[in-house]
């Protein structure tokens, strides 16, 4: 029996193997793309745009250099956090739990092709990415309220309410895919200059 495909073809001519990863086949544009095209909240949010990861992932680090400083290689792991999901889509919470641990498992594997291609570690150390997650509720909350329709007190159930400080400024604004895209790849270059040695 043929076995089924399980890589896809990427706009640069990459070919990436999500059952097998590897970090040269892995290229920012393709995941910037990638990203920007994919919605959060499952496209339930208002505006004349999706709001998508890419944004999200900018979102986040921004309030994690608001949170912790600025150390442009956790910033950029920050930034990359969501990174997978260029291939495997952005699934909320209860689709995760529905599908099991496969799809934690394909997660893990692009994550760390991901970390090996941009000079991070394959496994972040254990407080960087807990400061990362705390990134990411924060901004899951803002978004909750500013953009996916839900009261402040079921974002605060959910999520946790966040410290005010940390939240001013940051008012999330829809904008075309294209745009994302390339402040995503901005900002990724701004980072990487960074870590230059």
């Amino acid at each position: 029996m043929k076995q089924p495909r399980a890589w896809q073809r990427m706009l640069s001519g990459r070919r990436l193997d999500l059952l097998d990863p590897t970090p040269v086949d892995i290229e920012i544009e393709d995941i910037a793309h990638g990203l920007a095209f994919v919605a959060r909240w499952n496209g339930q949010t208002h505006g004349d745009f999706a709001y998508s990861v890419a944004e999200h992932s900018l979102l986040v680090e921004k309030i994690y250099t608001r949170q912790t400083g600025a150390d442009p290689k956790w910033q950029l792991a920050a930034l990359l956090h969501d990174a997978p999901e260029y291939v495997i889509g952005d699934m909320i919470s209860p689709v995760k739990a529905a599908v099991g641990p496969g799809y934690g498992e394909l997660d893990v594997r692009l994550t760390a092709a991901v970390h090996i291609r941009f000079g991070l570690p394959a496994v972040l150390p254990k407080l960087v990415k807990q400061a990362i997650k705390s990134a990411d509720k924060i901004s899951a909350w803002l978004e909750a309220v500013q953009i996916a329709g839900f009261t402040e007190a079921e974002a605060n159930k959910l999520f946790g309410r966040p410290d005010a400080g940390l939240l001013r400024g940051l008012d999330i604004k829809l904008r075309p895919p294209a745009i994302v895209r390339e402040d995503f790849i901005a900002r990724h270059l701004q980072l990487i200059a960074l870590l230059a040695p």
